[in-house]
């Protein structure tokens, strides 16, 4: 079936059709491996435990269960695992809970297979990545109010930190670029998303973009 080197990747989505044509699309890919397809929250429970997939591409709109909260508990029993959310709704709401269980990229049903092929790749080598639709959105749900109430006064860390954030990198590949522990990193993140009046990753970069303060990649 492939390589053993191969990302190992699982798909999470309720629709058979959508999941099989992802499924052929991956197959074709030398450094991808498609391992299986869990249609409801428990499959995906049983099959991440059962497959040892290295990303799981997830859809949170799951017929049985709260799918960020299927996420959050196959990274607490894996934390090594990535998960990389596909999704239709492009929520805020939902985004940012996503963001705070650890989600590693946010990628849109309506986009392109490069888009979602880029994102399991960045995933699985520590980075994130954000659609360029769901960062809009996320921009347009920043109200220019909550900027403008956003107090200045990062630190020279939280600034570094804050730019590695915008570049798409988790805790984990923040500290090491860094040469922090995890720990020490999760406290500048909380810093500048306090800071900056924010309660997730991308809405501190949505309100630092907006501000000026970065330009993030988008992918």
């Amino acid at each position: 079936m492939g390589n053993d080197g191969a990302i190992r990747v699982l798909v999470v989505d309720g629709h058979q059709t959508f999941a099989e044509l992802l499924g052929h699309a991956l197959a074709g890919q030398p450094d991808l491996l498609w391992v299986g397809h869990a249609r409801t929250g428990q499959e995906a429970l049983h099959l991440s435990t059962e497959l040892s997939p290295n990303v799981i591409l997830l859809d949170p709109d799951l017929s049985d269960a709260d799918g960020i909260a299927i996420a959050q508990l196959i990274l607490v029993r894996q934390p090594d695992t990535r998960v990389v959310i596909l999704t239709a709704r492009e929520d805020p709401t939902q985004i940012g809970r996503a963001t705070a269980i650890g989600a590693a990229g946010f990628i849109s049903k309506n986009g392109a297979l490069a888009d979602v092929l880029n994102a399991l790749r960045t995933a699985h080598g520590g980075g994130m990545t954000v659609s360029t639709d769901i960062m809009a959105r996320l921009l347009r749900s920043t109200s220019p109010a909550t900027v403008t109430k956003a107090p200045s006064g990062l630190t020279a860390r939280e600034d570094e930190v804050l730019q590695l954030m915008a570049a798409g990198l988790d805790a984990r590949a923040v500290a090491r670029r860094l040469g922090i522990s995890v720990h020490t990193c999760r406290g500048y993140q909380k810093a500048v998303l306090a800071k900056l009046g924010a309660h997730s990753q991308l809405e501190a970069v949505a309100i630092a973009t907006r501000r000026g303060l970065v330009r993030p990649e988008l992918r």
